[in-house]
């Protein structure tokens, strides 16, 4: 069987997957980090009005490491995943 993305992922814009790789990766990140994110919200200095969004930035800059083949591959994995169960 060939490990090529399946025909709906592969026509999804770049930018489509993009949006969903993002989407993905801060959920797994917030299920990984849940605890240290919950430090950080915790501190006396975290002001909500800018420091929601001074985080958010910052876990999608984590996102930049991966190659858009990588990202089509992991919502490729994910969409699979998602329609066996």
């Amino acid at each position: 069987m060939s490990s090529s993305p399946e025909p709906q992922q592969q026509q999804k814009s770049q930018k489509q997957v993009d949006a969903e790789f993002t989407s993905y990766y801060l959920q797994r990140a917030t299920q990984e980090f849940g605890e240290a994110l919950d430090a950080v919200r915790s501190a006396d200095d975290f002001k909500p009005d800018s420091s929601i969004a001074v985080l958010i930035s910052a876990l999608q800059q984590g996102t930049g490491m991966f190659s858009e083949e990588d990202k089509r591959a992991v919502i490729c994995s994910e969409g699979a995943a998602r329609s066996s169960k």
